[in-house]
């Protein structure tokens, strides 16, 4: 992965919706993760026509997915999908939050989640969860308590990747007016 030009100085910071042409980036970044980090559990690199495909059931759900850049380069991104598949969960959303490795500590995934919470709190969310790969994540826990998400629970042990076992770290925000009133239903 080039990290030629991530910062240009005079390159401005944008959070827009992804487009069909920063899936190479995206799937770049994820890469990079499934590869070298804990974050996610997934130990198999998704190829383009997979992160496609993963995109566009996100997209066609009428949810967010959000990409950071400078100047050209996607320096990150983000997502919210139904937390499960079953119809009762479609209120409560999980996030996602994947950033180039030379762009971490920078605080663009801080940046990149309030924008979700925001869209997804427009949609008529109602909760969102984070579902943080290994427990030792102090990034991503940062993030996500300093926009107000709660601890819930931890599932010990439930993952193995990099020949150790890795904790999952759950944690949950309201969105709106969160479970204070019943949704709005359109049929």
């Amino acid at each position: 992965m080039s990290t030629e030009n991530l910062n240009p100085p005079a390159a401005t910071l944008q959070i827009r919706p992804s487009l069909d042409a920063d899936l190479p980036a995206i799937q770049a970044i994820y890469q990079h993760a499934v590869l070298h980090g804990t974050g996610t559990f997934e130990t198999e690199v998704p190829d383009l026509a997979e992160m496609t495909r993963r995109r566009g059931e996100v997209l066609g759900r009428g949810l967010p997915w959000l990409v950071v850049q400078r100047g050209e380069q996607v320096l990150g991104y983000a997502y919210a999908n139904y937390f499960r598949p079953r119809m009762a969960y479609r209120f409560c959303l999980e996030d996602s939050i994947y950033l180039h490795p030379d762009s971490q500590g920078l605080g663009l995934g801080k940046l990149l989640l309030a924008e979700l919470i925001a869209r997804c709190e427009a949609l008529g969310a109602r909760q969102m969860l984070a579902v943080i790969g290994d427990a030792e994540n102090r990034g991503s826990i940062g993030v996500h308590r300093a926009l107000g998400f709660q601890d819930t629970g931890v599932l010990k042990s439930a993952g193995w990747k990099f020949s150790r076992w890795l904790d999952v770290v759950l944690m949950q925000r309201q969105l709106g007016q969160g479970d204070q009133s019943s949704p709005e239903i359109t049929a």
